[in-house]
């Protein structure tokens, strides 16, 4: 009997699929992650991202091999996301360039593993694309806690530049990614009332963020914020500390535009010199500032002789430190090496240690007494991109009046992070309905009002001050009281009802592929 011919084979049932167009699946949930991460900042397409999602997480819950589908996707998302991660290693190119890709591929593949494993077991246990989708928003909040945490570039972080963003104060950054999530996992099912349920569900923080009122008016004491503008790669330059150093006096001691600053605010590590040994630097800053309070970062040695990244409080006409700070939320492989022995043991010991410097985490959260304002929470860099220290010091004391936040973030370039930790500090501030103050040394300092709304900045890259009255705080908010604890509790009830969902149907009839054409016995 002769052999039938394609279109035959078509008719019969049969159909050819091309084996490299099989493997241009892939590329589906890479440019699905793409897209999505074009929601985070500098972008802020959110309206891009929610649909992507859907992309993504159909893909993934369709494909022959869900685990693959997963990395691809989270590669794709993580890779133009967290591409700023390389600007670290570019500061001193001829000794840590080589660690730039080496950094991104590491975290790609990381989180994209992260991602995979989530795919796998939600196509495999809950079924369908409204599972994947659960089980990516479950590895997500686990991103955030386990280890140390890196709770950035969230898909929940989508909605930052969205009408949502004041619904944070009741949802979080993972309510918020749940609602992105299992959208998305609706809208994928493309049947019409789960779109419909998927569409209402992204709409819903829209709304509620719309419909929330507006952070108070009114003004609080005149706060400077000050941007001395050094480049990683010239701040401890000894032919430019110097420099820097007066362009932040100049710019502490010029002249009013608002009213006399009740207080003035410097980045992260600013003092050119130790803190034990600023005793002849510090006047001239009490001077600078008419002697009203400066708040400061610095870095200090402690009694064991462990250097520390710090922030210390001034007052008085000689600069007296009445309060300090040591950063508690080390960045790692940057400020502190995780794991020394792990290292130790494959070799790599001496060198990480001294790519990730040897600072040691301080005690806290803390909340500082400003003279003139009130109780703040201080935060230092990467410290703003956790929720749960606004949650501990609200839990245990007063609610703060304001979160002052000093950041150096000439290390994350000029194009990608110093944007995401804006937002960031953003969300925290819509998360806590607290104001922030941010004091930022290359930019972008910044005035954000309680409902985390950018009320004044300067530009990224420029020197100057910024002199603007403290917004006013709103009480605690929800998501103060009750933390990510509901999103939990929502992921794990969606979890164990498609788990049984999945369990009581009954088995579908799958359907066979053939990639080749059938012979005739």
């Amino acid at each position: 009997m002769p052999i039938p011919a394609a279109s035959s084979a078509c008719a019969c049932g049969f159909r050819r699929r091309p084996e490299h167009l099989r493997h241009l699946r892939l590329l589906i949930p890479v440019l699905a992650g793409l897209a999505a991460a074009l929601g985070q900042a500098p972008w802020g397409l959110w309206w891009l991202a929610l649909p992507a999602f859907a992309v993504g997480v159909r893909a993934c819950a369709q494909a022959r091999f869900p685990a693959l589908a997963g990395l691809a996707f989270g590669v794709g998302y993580f890779g133009l996301a967290l591409v700023w991660i390389t600007e670290p290693f570019l500061v001193d190119p001829e000794v840590t360039a080589w660690l730039a890709p080496v950094a991104l591929i590491g975290i790609c593949l990381g989180f994209g593993l992260l991602w995979a494993l989530a795919v796998s077991l939600g196509a495999r246990y809950l079924g369908g694309a409204l599972g994947v989708a659960v089980a990516i928003a479950g590895v997500e909040l686990t991103r955030s806690y386990i280890l140390t945490g890196f709770p950035w570039a969230l898909p929940g972080h989508v909605l930052i530049a969205s009408p949502a963003l004041p619904s944070a104060s009741v949802l979080g950054a993972h309510g918020l990614g749940l609602a992105v999530l299992v959208g998305a996992g609706l809208v994928a099912m493309l049947r019409p009332v789960p779109v419909a349920a998927g569409i209402v569900l992204w709409a819903a923080p829209l709304v509620m963020g719309a419909a929330l009122s507006p952070a108070p008016e009114g003004g609080g004491p005149v706060i400077r914020l000050v941007q001395p503008n050094a480049p990683q790669h010239l701040k401890w330059d000894p032919d430019w500390i110097g420099t820097f150093w007066r362009r932040g006096i100049e710019e502490t001691a010029a002249a009013d535009t608002i009213g006399p600053p009740a207080m003035t605010l410097w980045p992260e590590t600013a003092l050119p010199a130790l803190l034990r040994r600023s005793q002849d630097i510090r006047p001239i800053l009490a001077a600078a500032s008419g002697g009203q309070p400066v708040m400061i970062g610095a870095q200090r040695i402690d009694d064991t002789g462990a250097p520390r990244n710090t922030l210390v409080l001034l007052t008085g006409p000689e600069g007296e430190i009445a309060a300090r700070y040591d950063k508690h939320r080390l960045v790692p492989f940057g400020e502190f090496l995780p794991f020394p022995d792990l290292f130790a043991a494959m070799g790599f010991g001496p060198l990480a240690a001294q790519l990730a410097g040897t600072y040691r985490a301080g005690v806290g959260p803390v909340l500082i007494n400003v003279p003139g304002v009130g109780r703040v929470l201080p935060m230092i860099c990467y410290e703003a991109i956790f929720p749960q220290d606004v949650r501990a010091v609200s839990r245990d004391a007063p609610h703060p009046r304001a979160i002052f936040h000093l950041t150096n973030d000439a290390w994350f370039g000029t194009r990608i992070g110093p944007w995401q930790h804006l937002a960031l500090a953003r969300l925290r501030a819509a998360e806590s309905g607290l104001p922030v103050m941010r004091a930022a040394n290359t930019g972008m300092s910044a005035v954000i009002d309680a409902r985390g709304k950018v009320l004044a900045r300067l530009p990224l890259g420029e020197a100057g001050h910024l002199d603007a009255a403290l917004p006013p705080a709103l009480p605690p908010t929800p998501y103060l009281a009750t933390g990510d604890w509901p999103a939990l509790a929502v992921i794990g009830l969606l979890a164990a009802l498609l788990g049984v969902r999945k369990r009581l149907k009954r088995p579908a009839t799958r359907r066979s592929e053939n990639y080749g054409v059938p012979t005739a016995s």
